[in-house]
């Protein structure tokens, strides 16, 4: 049948370019460039990577071949991309840095344009920030290059530390490294790219000195769970306000610097007290409530890591080398990302409710098997409008009774809270003087 100019729009094959092109940016990743010999173009390059994240198969090549010819046909007038996995993959290594810089910078103008009004929530941008690992093949060169961290055992693995925006449900950023990574170090390392008036929420790994300073001195503020391996103090005699929930961090490696005045919140969840530290001092800015509702919406984060690793199947990349497993990587986050963001756009900014990763890839998926054919029930734009997250009440617990690997972790336990000392007021206040403090 013969495609015509007036029934082109009926067509799943512009859908799915234009909810796409929707997210890539117009103008720094060109479909055409003068070298004709060049058949991995910019534009092909990253829309390939991202289409490799959507498909599913058992082995890579089978996931390369599908993502190719879903592209030949999102892009039927223009020259035929490689065809060998091999080149591809080593296109991408070289050029990934450069373009996926330009992909992200898009993702995030167009992230902040969906959310709207819902892009704040009162004055703060609340975002949430956690790591997880993702295994990797046991090749020698991963294992030199990730090393092995974990449980006994284990294979090599790569450590990603993501950053989450809360009310949409949408990525905002991540940093990458080895197995053995520290999720402190590598979330230090994106301060920078956290948009103005950030609320950052984190767990109880992060409560670093260094790093929740850093975050105040570049006008941020955080929660954060604290647990048994943090020291807090009463009574430093810092700040002028000293109430019941005004503490100290001041660790003793770092005394030549000023401590941290901060404000504890205890909360009860689940049978258990949970205690939430954060920056934002004045109760009337930020209510005990309001702070405990906060943290709560952290755990989208874990369900972010569980779509990528269970809904997308990408719990174990299949690189053989520690830099291409870093950027295949690097490219199911975007595509994570870009789906995410094709979603919100069909919702519009004031749906409420959640977006569904399994709807939105059931629809894509749905649109690359079928591009030449005529779309149905308003075509992929109403299919990515209806993936929004089930609203009823579970009535039975979701897990199974007896599930052999699951790892039950002891929770954070009581910070330790003491009085100041005379010696630490005295230290204190000697650092009062402006010539000492750092």
């Amino acid at each position: 049948m013969k495609r015509s100019t007036t029934t082109r729009r009926t067509w799943y094959h512009t859908d799915l370019l234009r909810a796409i092109g929707k997210c890539l940016p117009k103008r720094g990743l060109p479909l055409q460039v003068a070298d004709e010999r060049v058949r991995w173009t910019p534009r092909l390059l990253a829309t390939a990577a991202v289409l490799l994240g959507w498909v599913a198969g058992p082995t890579l090549a089978e996931c390369f071949a599908a993502a190719r010819e879903v592209l030949v046909g999102l892009y039927p007038t223009r020259r035929r991309p490689g065809k060998t996995l091999a080149g591809f993959l080593r296109t991408l290594s070289r050029q990934s840095g450069r373009w996926l810089s330009v992909v992200v910078a898009s993702l995030r103008q167009r992230t902040e344009t969906a959310s709207g009004r819902r892009w704040r929530t009162g004055p703060y941008v609340v975002l949430a920030a956690d790591g997880s690992r993702v295994e990797c093949p046991m090749t020698r060169s991963n294992e030199r290059g990730l090393g092995c961290a974990g449980r006994q055992k284990t294979v090599p693995q790569v450590f990603v530390t993501c950053l989450y925006h809360v009310a949409t449900g949408l990525l905002w950023g991540w940093s990458r490294g080895r197995g053995d990574a520290s999720e402190r170090g590598q979330l230090q390392g994106v301060l920078g790219e956290l948009p103005p008036w950030t609320l950052l929420l984190m767990d109880a790994g992060f409560p670093g000195y260094t790093l929740l300073r850093s975050l105040q001195r570049r006008g941020h503020e955080f929660i954060v769970r604290v647990g048994g391996n943090v020291t807090l103090l009463r009574k430093l005699g810092w700040s002028l306000r000293q109430d019941g929930q005004t503490v100290s961090l001041w660790p003793q490696q770092h005394r030549r610097t000023a401590p941290l005045t901060l404000r504890l919140v205890t909360v009860r969840a689940k049978g258990r007290r949970v205690y939430l530290l954060t920056s934002v001092r004045e109760p009337h800015r930020l209510s005990d409530r309001q702070v405990a509702t906060l943290y709560g919406q952290r755990w989208g984060v874990e369900v972010l890591y569980r779509t990528l690793k269970r809904t997308l199947e990408h719990h174990r990349l299949r690189s053989d080398t520690p830099a291409r497993a870093q950027v295949e990587l690097d490219w199911y986050l975007a595509g994570l990302w870009m789906l995410g963001l094709m979603t919100r756009q069909a919702q519009g900014s004031r749906c409420a409710k959640h977006w569904s990763p399994a709807k939105a890839l059931s629809a894509v998926r749905l649109a690359m098997r079928c591009l030449n054919r005529p779309r149905r029930r308003g075509g992929l734009h109403a299919a990515l409008r209806r993936a929004r997250a089930d609203t009823y009440v579970r009535l039975r617990p979701k897990a199974s009774r007896h599930y052999a690997r699951k790892k039950r972790e002891h929770p954070p336990g009581r910070p330790r809270i003491r009085t100041a000392t005379k010696a630490e007021v005295a230290a204190a206040q000697k650092l009062k003087q402006p010539h000492l403090v750092n």
